[in-house]
């Protein structure tokens, strides 16, 4: 009876607390804008097309966002060719090789306007150098180089049993040239000029790039497979988009650590008419000659990264010895347009390449242009080139709708000097092709930017490349992958390969039903499919592992794939 009146009690207690709870009127909170659920204009979410195409460039989208979003640039390039165990099949561009008719292919996988200038407008900068006085001083120093070049490789070829073909022995000559030149140039301007103390100079560098292409027509593959498919017909014959391998190894290279003057405005390099006019070549670049192979996406500057080295590219110097191979029926337009297509391509590889340095890459544009500037000579003769990036977005639908254009403009081949007289003697020395080429070197880089504004997609002022992290084993994997796949050194297992006999006694003919199937395409297995992380991991001893000899769960050394 006690505990009942005692409930009885509690509960009436709780009844007039309840209430009196109940009968105070709580005070209004103010609702602000920012917590309010209705807005003045209606928001509504993104409507995403939900058809298969639609998917498919929603999820390419969303691949470049990660790439965007990865911190450092080692990781970037590791991530675009995460997809790929052993490589992507690219276009084989290259320095030795121009094929007939290339220039409109080469302006459109670059999207560059190509502007040719009469010798006297070569000029790098707007303002009209004085150069004479220069060019007096400097006059005899290039001919003494140009001289003792001749003679120095009259007496290499003297040394050897079998001359060497014509394409080598102008590589060989011209290299010397181009080396006892610029010794020349940069002794006469180094007092006058401050700038060129400051210049790093790479010998017969490695500059390679690869970037995406869009707007070009499918292969017959594709267009078989997308028509056996109900919900791909309409789509058959839509462009794809190719990759691109550039290759090349200069004469010389100069590097400095700030950026040389742009020459195009921002209003200039951002039309979408002039976009527009650019050559569209559409075909199979295999039908000019070139040709594909297998490799990872490789992006080299001739340096490796770095911070506080030079990393923006001031002059190059390119060959022109496989003109040689060119049939002369072809006529000298030809060879013009082979050397303004082999600037084009050297130019813009060395630019993206720089770029990538800086976290841009073929998927993620460019928040600002660069610059260089490209000389083509045999010694001989000399054409001179200046470039500017503005864009490396030429993958997709940005082939069409993107309204930057990158710009170059050059001049003709020009003679330096006429011959070599028997007695070694310089003839008919050209002072106008002299003036252009200091004209080059007096160019100044004068662009800083901020270390924000120089890298924007990476991670911060102290994330920027691999060997920023605090974590040892991460620095060491990122860095071993990074060069490894920039060396092109074949996998741990070469790519599997279908014999004659399986093509006709498996495939062809299914001659051999009982045997067991463990070859790849007996179990749908495609090699080409296979991911970079996809690989077995490196075993730790017991005596090494962190966790002690009993300690499974760290038995094989961790990844840090991005």
């Amino acid at each position: 009876m006690l505990t009942l009146r005692r409930g009885e009690q509690l509960r009436a207690r709780l009844n007039a607390a309840c209430r009196r709870y109940l009968a105070i009127k709580a005070e209004p909170k103010a609702v602000t804008v920012a917590e309010s659920e209705y807005s003045a204009e209606p928001e509504y979410p993104a409507i995403r097309d939900l058809t298969f195409k639609g998917r498919k460039l929603q999820s390419a989208a969303d691949w470049h966002e990660e790439i965007r979003q990865v911190p450092t640039v080692e990781e970037k390039m590791i991530k675009i060719n995460m997809p790929r165990y052993y490589g992507y099949k690219v276009v084989d561009l290259n320095d030795t090789k121009v094929p007939f008719n290339a220039l409109p292919l080469t302006q459109h996988y670059t999207r560059t306007m190509l502007e040719e200038l009469p010798p006297k407008q070569a000029e790098p900068s707007e303002e009209k150098v004085d150069l004479d006085a220069t060019v007096k001083v400097a006059r005899d120093d290039v001919i003494e180089a140009l001289e003792f070049a001749h003679d120095c490789y009259k007496h290499q070829l003297s040394l050897l049993d079998t001359p060497p073909d014509a394409v080598t022995r102008e590589q060989q000559l011209t290299q010397i040239i181009v080396e006892q030149i610029n010794r020349s140039a940069l002794q006469v301007l180094s007092a006058e000029y401050p700038h060129l103390n400051e210049v790093e100079i790479d010998y017969n560098p490695r500059h390679e790039a690869f970037w995406a292409v869009g707007g070009v027509d499918p292969p017959k593959n594709v267009v078989k497979s997308k028509k056996g498919r109900d919900w791909q017909k309409a789509d058959a014959y839509d462009s794809v988009d190719r990759l691109v391998q550039y290759t090349g190894e200069p004469y010389l290279a100069l590097r400095h650590r700030h950026q040389l003057p742009t020459w195009k405005t921002p209003e200039e390099s951002e039309n979408l008419a002039l976009a527009n006019q650019l050559p569209r070549y559409k075909y199979d670049a295999r039908t000019l000659g070139y040709s594909t192979k297998y490799q990872h996406a490789i992006n080299v500057p001739g340096y490796w990264p770095s911070v506080n080295a030079p990393n923006f590219g001031m002059l190059s110097f390119q060959s022109r010895a496989h003109l040689q191979l060119r049939p002369q029926a072809c006529g000298e337009r030809d060879q013009l347009d082979a050397l303004h297509a082999l600037a084009i391509q050297s130019s813009y590889a060395w630019l993206l390449a720089q770029a990538n340095y800086n976290g841009f890459n073929t998927y993620n544009e460019l928040t600002y242009p660069l610059n260089t500037q490209t000389v083509i000579t045999n010694g001989r003769e000399w054409s001179f080139y200046e470039y500017q990036l503005n864009t490396l977005l030429v993958h997709g639908p940005h082939v069409d709708s993107n309204a930057r254009v990158n710009f170059c403009r050059g001049t003709a081949p020009q003679p330096l000097y006429a011959e070599i007289s028997p007695a070694g003697n310089c003839v008919d020395f050209n002072d106008g092709t002299l003036r252009q080429l200091l004209s080059l070197y007096i160019n100044a880089p004068s662009i800083q930017r901020t270390p924000v504004e120089l890298m924007p997609y990476v991670r911060g002022p102290t994330l920027r490349r691999a060997a920023d992290y605090e974590n040892p084993e991460q620095r060491e994997f990122l860095e071993r992958t990074f060069k490894h796949l920039a060396s092109k050194r074949p996998r741990h297992l070469e790519l599997p390969e279908i014999y004659m006999w399986e093509k006709l006694y498996k495939i062809d003919n299914r001659t051999r039903a009982m045997e067991a199937r463990r070859r790849f395409f007996e179990r749908d297995i495609n090699p080409w499919k296979r991911t970079l992380d996809q690989h077995d991991k490196e075993y730790v001893p017991r005596a090494l592992r962190p966790g002690g000899r009993k300690n499974r769960d760290e038995r094989f050394k961790k990844t840090y794939y991005p």
